[in-house]
Formats: C-alpha cells, sequence, structure tokens
C-alpha cells in the first residue's frame, strides 16, 4: 500500500503576540506562497491551526512557523491523508484563538490543570471517584467519545462554564479529568476548573488525536470516532477495538455519518445513512423540510410534484415503522 503524501498538521501555543492583524496578514501570504490550506487563528493569546498539504508543503510550514522565535516549540500533531483537508486558506485575527468569552480570562501559562500523557491519562480513567469531562460540543461527544465520559448539554465551547456552574453538585470531591480533540480547549478549561475550587484536576495533554496514536494507550476506552473540523469530518482513535456510539437522527440505528441540515437558518450538524439522508431531503425536522430555502430542493433541482410525492413518501415510512 502507497503511503499518502498529504498531511494534516493540527497544533496550537498559547504565547504573546504584538498586533495579530499585522501577523495574520503576513501569515497568510506566507500559507499561500507554500500552498498550504487550512485554518489559522492569531490573537494576542497566540496561534491556534489545522491545515494540509503534500509532505514537502507541510515541512514547509513546520520550518516557516519555527523559524519565529516565539514558535520555536511547537508541536505538531500530524495525519497523513489522501489529499487536502480543507478547500481554502484562511489565517484571521481573533480575540481569543479558543472562545471561552469568560469576563476574567485565563491564561494556562499562569494557570492549568496538571498534565497528563495518555497513559497516565488512560490509568487514571479507571481509578474510583474520578469524573471524565468531555469539553467538546455535543455533536462532537455524540460520535465518539470516552467511555463513561460526561456530556455537556451544550453546543458552543464557551458555554461550558454555565453549565458545570448548573451542574457542580456532580463534580464536587471526584478528582476530575477533562480532554478535547488536541488539547487547546483543555488548557483553559482546566484552568478555569481549578480557579473555582476544583482542587483535583488533570487534563489530557495533547487531546484525543495524540491518545489515539501513542503506543501504550492505543486509544483504549475510547468509543467512536474523533469529530474534527475539516473535510475528513471524523477519525478513528481506538486501535484496539471499534464500538459504534453514534445514532442516526432518523431511526435511531448505530452510524457514523454526520451531514448539515438543508435548511441553512438550521444548519445543525445530524448523524444519518446515505439512504434516510435523501429519504428526509437531509433536513432535520419537518420544518426544516418545508422551509423556502431548502438546500436539497435546490440542489437537485426538484419540482414541486416531487417534493410533494418525497413529502407523502415520508409520512407512509413514518406510518409504517412508527419513526422519523
Amino acid at each position: 500500500m502507497e503511503k499518502n503524501t498529504y498531511r494534516v498538521l493540527l497544533y496550537y501555543k498559547y504565547v504573546p503576540v504584538e498586533d495579530p492583524e499585522t501577523f495574520a496578514a503576513e501569515h497568510l501570504a506566507g500559507c499561500k506562497e507554500i500552498g498550504l490550506k487550512g485554518r489559522i487563528l492569531i490573537s494576542t493569546e497566540g496561534i491556534n491551526g489545522t491545515c494540509s498539504g503534500t509532505v514537502e508543503q507541510t515541512d514547509a510550514y513546520v520550518e516557516l512557523l519555527r523559524s519565529d522565535e516565539r514558535f520555536a516549540d511547537v508541536v505538531f500533531k500530524i495525519d497523513e491523508a489522501e489529499g487536502h483537508a480543507f478547500k481554502k486558506m484562511h489565517v484571521r485575527a481573533k480575540k481569543e484563538i479558543v472562545n471561552l468569552s469568560l469576563e476574567d480570562d485565563i491564561n494556562p501559562n499562569e494557570l492549568t490543570g496538571n498534565y497528563l500523557s495518555p497513559e497516565e491519562f488512560f490509568k487514571k480513567m479507571q481509578e474510583e471517584d474520578t469524573v471524565v469531562i468531555d469539553a467538546r460540543n455535543d455533536y462532537e461527544f455524540d460520535i465518539g467519545h470516552f467511555r463513561g465520559a460526561v456530556r455537556p448539554d451544550i453546543e458552543n465551547f464557551r458555554d461550558l462554564p454555565e453549565w458545570i456552574r448548573d451542574n457542580k453538585e456532580q463534580f464536587e470531591g471526584k478528582k476530575i479529568l477533562t480532554y478535547c480533540t488536541g488539547g487547546i480547549r483543555c488548557e483553559k478549561f482546566s484552568g478555569w476548573l481549578v480557579r473555582e475550587g476544583f482542587e483535583d484536576v488533570g487534563q489530557l495533554h495533547g487531546g484525543i488525536v495524540t491518545y489515539g496514536k501513542d503506543e501504550v494507550a492505543k486509544g483504549q476506552l475510547w468509543d467512536g470516532q474523533c469529530y474534527v473540523f475539516d473535510e475528513r469530518i471524523t477519525v478513528p482513535v481506538n486501535q484496539v477495538e471499534h464500538v459504534v456510539v453514534g445514532r442516526d437522527h432518523f431511526d435511531g440505528t448505530a452510524c457514523e455519518r454526520y451531514v448539515n441540515c438543508a435548511n441553512p437558518v438550521c444548519n445543525a450538524k445530524i448523524i444519518s445513512s446515505e439512504e434516510n439522508e435523501h429519504l428526509y431531503m437531509r433536513s432535520c425536522s419537518d420544518e426544516c423540510r418545508t422551509h423556502p430555502r431548502n438546500r436539497y430542493f435546490i440542489e437537485h433541482d426538484m419540482t414541486v410534484e416531487e417534493y410533494d410525492a418525497r413529502m407523502e413518501a415520508i409520512e407512509q415510512h413514518r406510518n409504517k415503522t412508527h419513526i422519523g
């Protein structure tokens, strides 16, 4: 089997950056010159990026970033890929490189939870009086998570602190472990937990993607896939066994395929088989199916008669299966 000629880089670093707007513009020019594609955020607190390119292009980017003394020790998490994982190259200046929107912000260089290697995290997950909190969004959790982890009912990372405060009794007196995709969200979240008074807080250093590659942990106790914010959508984690936890939005069957609702006003991420995507016109509800801007209707150039026939087929399917 031939080795893939493309790679995806995932990385971040909390480090002071003066004039993020100027740096972002210059960095974008450098990335385009290399031929890289991806999404990079720059702020006064650091850099957060995911990008793709050929082996030569990604090597050139690593050299470019590390040539800046502020980023000389950036750790890159590297995945092989069949092609680009992005369609374009974006480098943007933002207020935060990960949006937690705290009134009194956390500087991870001054306050954060204990770093745990994948091997340490694997062992601590199995200790008594330990609770594992997923620091990601609900749709990320639904496609894959650590076995027994707590699923915060949030759609955005910035909502996590309020959810923790509302459910604080679940975690009092417990040893807390937290994790996210590449580690960046846990840097601030674990520090916030410490500031809130939780005494024993550990974070998975390097995140899920590092855990899945570790030769000791081998992704164990992870069920499902790991959601990623690029064209791949999900990547595998557990090297020992694969347990599907995703459930089809329409019929509840095991599924690991994400699509976006065809109603652009909704655009919710829904897990769906290809068959159900087309049966239900890639719409998460009747309200979205009947929305005048429904993209499925437009993409498939459906006539009113075809649309009416599809809606009738959905109703017949519901009556037959009692789902949907």
